[in-house]
């Protein structure tokens, strides 16, 4: 599965140098390294040195990477719930990810205004964040207008009990939301709605519930070498929100990073001091943070990556692959990525045991190396 993650900020924080960056990383090619859908979003890949090492010993033609989908949502003004700007655009856009990119601005520069003429990447957050919630306060408010009239009439329309009882545990549901949503408790909010997910509780999509990723701006300077550790405007992010959800990045140096060959690309890394780039980071941490875990499929004419959620059978991982695949799945030879670079060769890994015949309710692991026998 592909993670589509939409890039959200305000304007002149480095978005649009960070999308252009990401679009011109490399020229479109088959197996998607980077390339251009339209000209709001772009696909990469998720760099996977274990994919790298399983096309050399499996000898393979191809190597196909899982990948991540970036939209550049535009359109975010102050007013953007109300349709302000391009507010009703920008709103539908981010309705579609699986995780919002805030990029925040860490860097000064006089040549470079900022729209509340201060330097406040926590108040940027809490502005954007503020625009998800008024549109969810107006749907969650639409939403228990609808449940408590439907259960008003919930005889005359001859519902059954259990169809009541789920009407009941909304109308719960989008009480408490609306309680947080005016107190705005994104924390809060985005807890409940994952627990009531969990008890397979219903209600309308809210925007402000979506997970969420921090991408520091910083200036050239602060990048490299770390010296971002000492910058005020990110020490307040990670001081606000961990070091997990926050990713220091250039968007400068990225863009000039993407105009490079790969040698080019780590001089220049090697020069400022930096041990990735904060795309790889960005890359990463994105498709970590949907929790989830990689699966590969090998042989001479492709390494093949994919992604699914956490916890899938290898009955559904087979649907990752092809539907037929998962409707003929009969079982699956399974071995895991760390035995095979410990044993060196799928030989070895079979005379040593750790090559195993498995069902369909097989949990998939990170790292697992799968080929499926089917029949359709």
């Amino acid at each position: 599965m592909a993670i589509n993650t939409g890039l959200v900020g305000l304007p002149n924080v480095g978005k649009s140098t960070l999308f252009n960056a990401i679009t011109k990383s490399s020229i479109p090619a088959e197996n998607y390294p980077f390339c251009t859908v339209d000209p709001h979003v772009a696909i990469t890949s998720v760099p996977d040195k274990r994919l790298v090492e399983l096309t050399k010993i499996f000898d393979s033609k191809k190597t196909i990477p899982t990948t991540v989908q970036f939209v550049d949502i535009a359109g975010l003004v102050k007013g953007a719930s109300e349709g302000e700007g391009l507010g009703n655009q920008f709103l539908s856009n981010i309705m579609e990810v699986d995780l919002i990119l805030h990029v925040l601005r860490c860097f000064e520069d006089p040549n470079v205004t900022h729209v509340h003429n201060e330097i406040n990447p926590v108040d940027d957050f809490e502005t954007i964040v503020a625009e998800l919630m008024l549109k969810d306060l107006e749907s969650v408010e639409k939403r228990e207008e609808k449940v408590k009239t439907t259960l008003l009439k919930a005889k005359n329309k001859q519902l059954t009990t259990n169809e009541i009882k789920a009407l009941e545990n909304e109308q719960a549901l989008l009480v408490k939301a609306k309680e947080m949503l005016n107190k705005g408790e994104l924390q809060k909010l985005q807890k409940l709605i994952k627990e009531k997910k969990e008890l397979e509780i219903k209600t309308v999509p809210l925007l402000s519930s979506k997970d969420f990723l921090i991408i520091a701006n910083l200036s050239e300077d602060d990048f490299s070498g770390k010296n971002y550790e000492n910058n005020q405007h990110y020490k307040a992010l990670i001081e606000k929100f961990g070091t997990e959800k926050v990713i220091p990045v250039s968007a400068k140096i990225e863009y000039e990073l993407a105009q490079l060959n790969d040698e080019e690309k780590n001089e220049m890394l090697e020069s400022l001091d930096i041990k990735e780039s904060g795309l790889d980071n960005i890359i990463k941490k994105a498709h970590n943070n949907l929790n989830l875990i990689t699966f590969f499929t090998c042989g001479p004419k492709e390494s093949h990556a994919w992604s699914i959620k956490k916890g899938l059978t290898i009955h559904e991982a087979a649907g990752e692959i092809h539907t037929d695949i998962q409707r003929g799945f009969i079982c699956s030879e399974v071995y895991n990525y760390d035995d095979l670079i410990k044993l060196k060769t799928e030989h070895a890994v079979k005379e040593a045991g750790k090559l195993r015949i498995e069902g369909k309710d097989y949990a998939m692991q990170d790292g697992d190396i799968i080929h499926v026998r089917f029949n359709v």
